[in-house]
């Protein structure tokens, strides 16, 4: 893919300056805090795939911490334990066979939480966590200040949160992937990865350079972004951004695999007058279509109270198969929330 306004080869380029950058770092490798071969002990518990590149084979279930903060607790429809029932809650999931847990600097408690949860297993689970600041002067000091929250000497991986890349674009975000690269070279990092819930063609393009190891990005039947529906341009070029990172064998993390609460906690405020036994059986049919794509290495589903975890592995640890009532199921509840007030009032991104 070229730069239009100079004609540079994008990945040439941001190739050409991580090794320049790792020229500068004489003295991280060899104080670096990160295993250099680390082992995830599994507990057989949860289906498992192979997570791109990284090498590590993980659950297929993973546990996103911006559910459990105070900020967002209204609008997943929740109401939220002391900060230690959450940890209790965040280490359930631990000792359940959960390994990924995901995070990031602007979530409020969570990276705090996480930490406590999970600092004696820490060398045995894969925490990523991202970087919304768009300085990126300011990336070191987002990243020494996570690994503070969490009480860690490392993250496994740590990607440019879409924020930031909404306000800076491709260039901006890959100035800050520059200083995150700085960053791995003195093993306070293992791997990098980059989220979007709705600019994916952006963040084809930075995917496209090759210089990631893992993605984020917002795909679930309902096409939901954060605030916003996903439109259909938007959605060709998810599915771009997909295909591009399957093929690189970078791991590929879905969230938003409820569409936030149009299929969750709060989905009753999206179709009122839905049938009780249908509306309880949507997790679980949103699951397995989203798992349906073997690209997909983990669904990072935002657990608030214990009850989730229980919910979950219920689901993740039964027959996976989308089945054709399954689908069925998706596709009327589908109809019915698509063309509610909830819905409508929403813009298309």
């Amino acid at each position: 893919m070229k730069n239009q306004s100079s004609g540079i080869d994008r990945r040439s380029f941001f190739k050409a300056g991580l090794t320049a950058g790792a020229a500068a770092v004489t003295a991280g490798a060899a104080n670096a805090a990160a295993p250099e071969n680390k082992a995830i002990k599994l507990t057989g518990k949860i289906p498992e795939r192979m997570f791109g590149k990284t090498g590590h084979m993980l659950p297929v279930l993973g546990h996103g911490g911006s559910a459990m903060v105070d900020q967002w607790a209204e609008g997943y429809n929740v109401k939220l334990e002391a900060e230690d029932a959450r940890a209790a809650m965040v280490r359930n999931a631990y000792d359940s066979g959960v390994r990924y847990f995901d995070t990031a600097r602007v979530y409020g408690e969570s990276e705090r939480i996480m930490g406590e949860a999970l600092k004696d297993v820490r060398d045995n689970c894969f925490i990523a966590s991202k970087v919304a600041d768009p300085r990126p002067d300011k990336t070191r000091e987002s990243v020494e200040k996570t690994l503070s929250e969490l009480d860690t000497d490392y993250i496994d991986c740590m990607q440019v949160h879409s924020p930031a890349v909404e306000r800076v674009g491709v260039k901006g975000g890959m100035a800050i992937r520059e200083e995150l690269g700085k960053l791995q070279d003195e093993g306070l990092i293992r791997f990098t990865g980059v989220t979007t819930h709705i600019i994916f063609k952006e963040v084809y393009e930075m995917v496209d350079t090759e210089a990631f190891d893992q993605v984020l990005l917002a795909r679930g039947y309902m096409n939901r972004g954060m605030t916003n529906m996903i439109s259909n341009e938007s959605l060709e070029w998810r599915e771009k951004t997909v295909a591009r990172a399957h093929e690189l064998n970078m791991g590929i993390v879905a969230m938003k695999v409820m569409g936030l609460n149009m299929m969750g906690r709060g989905n009753t405020q999206v179709v009122a007058d839905y049938d009780v036994e249908k509306r309880a059986a949507l997790p679980g049919a949103a699951i397995r279509w989203a798992l349906n794509d073997e690209r997909i290495g983990i669904l990072n589903i935002g657990m608030s109270v214990s009850e989730d975890i229980g919910l979950n592995m219920k689901t993740i640890t039964g027959d996976l198969t989308l089945t054709e009532s399954d689908k069925l199921l998706l596709a009327d509840y589908a109809e019915k929330a698509y063309a509610s007030p909830y819905t409508k009032a929403m813009q298309y991104a």
